[in-house]
């Protein structure tokens, strides 16, 4: 471990110290005091102490009543959760994205539910002449995309609820602003199995979306091929809605759930 030999408590120096503060409890066999953490990252007990009651406040560390010793919290121990399962989601569905690619020939998008929307974690280039696809990182509105309104019809009433509180986005003349006619889209959504948009995030544009469920039968993110509305049409073909299906289901299993994904889509 570098020592933090600087004084300096602002800019990117104090997020250095914080970052390896939270690295060193996590090496470490036991809790560890002020002094321990001072001593080994090279740094004052009055620096260290600065930090270590900013990371209590925010739930990444926890101190003992008892020993006044610090350990890793439970903020932490979740974020730490959740970039494994996102690593998880995107190994199992690395092999069935190929095939399901190889059968449609269209682009295969995977994504992940965020406060703000669907991240996407990675996507699979298609086979089709013109290429059209979704980079990496971005992130999918809910109410203007297949992803978005597939995670909103299968996540839980009270997230849901939270999120349908916020303005509705409005990328195009077709985006579904209306509250009313968006939850009864999303009544069709969890009734069928699948979510399409076409023309709602750009014009020319379709997706066909599934829920990915974890082992408890959470959502744990979403498939989806993606590509013009001529390739992609609404409703899309039965064998594209089995196809992305299928995989779906693959992928949720994978990744331990145990019964069927929801909707009349077989």
């Amino acid at each position: 471990m570098p020592k933090i030999s600087s004084e300096k408590t602002d800019g990117i120096q104090s997020v250095v110290l914080a970052l390896s503060i939270l690295e060193t409890l996590g090496r470490a066999r036991s809790h560890l005091g002020v002094t321990a953490l001072a001593e080994s990252l090279g740094t004052t007990k009055s620096r260290i102490h600065r930090h270590l009651q900013t990371l209590v406040q925010q739930g990444y560390i926890v101190q003992s009543p008892m020993t006044e010793r610090y350990r890793l919290g439970a903020r932490l121990i979740e974020l730490g959760n959740a970039a494994a399962h996102a690593s998880d989601i995107a190994s199992v569905a690395a092999q069935p994205m190929r095939k399901l690619r190889d059968a449609l020939d269209q682009a295969v998008i995977l994504g992940q539910v965020e406060d703000g929307g669907i991240r996407i974690l990675t996507t699979l280039a298609g086979k089709m002449a013109v290429e059209v696809g979704v980079r990496p990182g971005s992130l999918l509105g809910f109410n203007i995309s297949a992803q978005g309104k597939m995670a909103l019809a299968f996540m839980p009433d009270a997230t849901r609820e939270d999120i349908l509180s916020r303005p509705l986005a409005s990328d195009t003349p077709h985006s579904i602003t209306d509250l009313a006619v968006l939850r009864r889209h999303l009544g069709d959504i969890r009734q069928r199995g699948w979510s399409d948009a076409p023309n709602e995030a750009a014009v020319g544009l379709n997706a066909l979306a599934f829920p990915l469920l974890g082992a408890s039968g959470e959502l744990a993110g979403s498939l989806a091929i993606v590509s013009l509305t001529q390739f992609i049409g609404s409703p899309p073909t039965q064998d594209q809605i089995h196809a992305v299906g299928t995989a779906a289901e693959e992928i949720s299993r994978a990744l331990g759930y145990m019964g069927e994904l929801p909707g009349q889509w077989r």
